[in-house]
């Protein structure tokens, strides 16, 4: 079942940069779909099934997920840490984590002549139950890296997990090359470091050099009380971006997207996000630019534990996938 994939590949460890986990809950699902899957040189899992049209068409989303990598170790076994991509202090304070070797932990502040408006991360520490350096040793390194502890939460319609930016967006792919009929060269691309600088995906759009790209990615959320204002809501339906904040998407590209959307009557938002961009700006950059667009996913409490998508959207955003793979014409200029 498709909550069951997503499931799989929410709750696998990835943070930017360790990301081998995660690309190995999600190859076993695209594995048996394609003619041949392989990883380049930055860690970005690929997947390929060949067509008949001459024409190639890119699906990206990012696999890695925002973490924490200890730099220090202190007398009393507490790990001292820095970010990996964008974490909020306030939003991980009191939250639990997970090393990659399975070792659990909690991060807690400072108390001392600290206030809560004046938290950075650098007066927070994880706490992993050790009493001392030595002992804290024996379980992680300098180096290591921690993710929010994934706890799974199936509200019905409305699903809850941390690393849904951008799991979802992988399963999204996936469950629309499933259903696709395609004459096209597809090319999933699972990328790697988007979070610390949407660092996979230009590399890997400049080795396959496509004709078309869809990006998936998550969006943010206007719908919650006395939010800051942003034209998305979850149970509206997919996301079609305009622009975010590193790029704008060329008009033929969006109006293709919503023209499948149309012909299958699936709902859809106009997409302008004024803050953080995606994988979408790196591959529309390579070489020598490429006809590049993106599909988000609404997702509630962005970049937290608790991030939540509504399965209505996520299913509009396969549908309208699987409807642009299908189609003979590609946009153009």
């Amino acid at each position: 079942m498709f909550k069951d994939m997503i499931k799989d590949i929410v709750t696998s460890y990835g943070p930017a940069g360790r990301e081998t986990t995660v690309s190995k809950t999600i190859r076993k699902y695209i594995e048996p779909l394609v003619d041949e899957v392989y990883y380049d040189a930055l860690g970005n899992l690929i997947a390929h099934k060949k067509g008949t049209s001459g024409k190639k068409i890119m699906l990206s989303a990012h696999m890695d997920q925002i973490g924490f990598i200890v730099t220090d170790i202190d007398e009393n076994g507490f790990l001292r840490v820095a970010t990996v991509g964008g974490v909020n202090p306030h939003m991980v304070l009191s939250q639990g984590v997970v090393f990659e070797n399975g070792v659990k932990g909690l991060v807690y502040m400072e108390t001392k002549d600290l206030s809560y408006a004046s938290l950075d991360i650098s007066k927070l520490f994880i706490d992993i139950g050790a009493a001392s350096k030595e002992e804290a040793e024996k379980l992680v390194e300098i180096g290591d890296m921690a993710v929010y502890r994934p706890d799974f939460v199936d509200m019905g319609k409305r699903i809850s997990c941390a690393a849904m930016d951008d799991r979802i967006g992988c399963a999204v792919m996936i469950e629309a090359f499933k259903k696709a009929n395609t004459e096209h060269d597809v090319y999933l691309v699972f990328t790697v470091q988007e979070e610390v600088g949407c660092r996979g995906a230009g590399v890997a759009a400049y080795a396959i050099e496509p004709d078309f790209n869809i990006n998936f990615d998550v969006t943010s959320f206007g719908d919650t009380p006395n939010a800051t204002f942003v034209n998305i809501s979850l149970g509206k339906g997919a996301a079609i971006k305009v622009m975010d904040s590193s790029v704008i998407v060329p008009k033929a590209a969006r109006e293709f997207l919503e023209s499948c959307a149309n012909e299958i009557g699936a709902k859809f938002q106009r997409e302008i996000l004024r803050a953080g961009g995606t994988d979408t700006s790196a591959v529309q950059k390579s070489r020598c630019g490429v006809m590049a667009s993106c599909i988000s996913i609404p997702c509630r409490y962005v970049h937290s534990q608790v991030e939540m998508v509504d399965m209505d959207d996520v299913n509009a955003c396969v549908d309208i996938t699987a409807c642009a793979l299908s189609r003979k014409e590609l946009p153009g200029f």
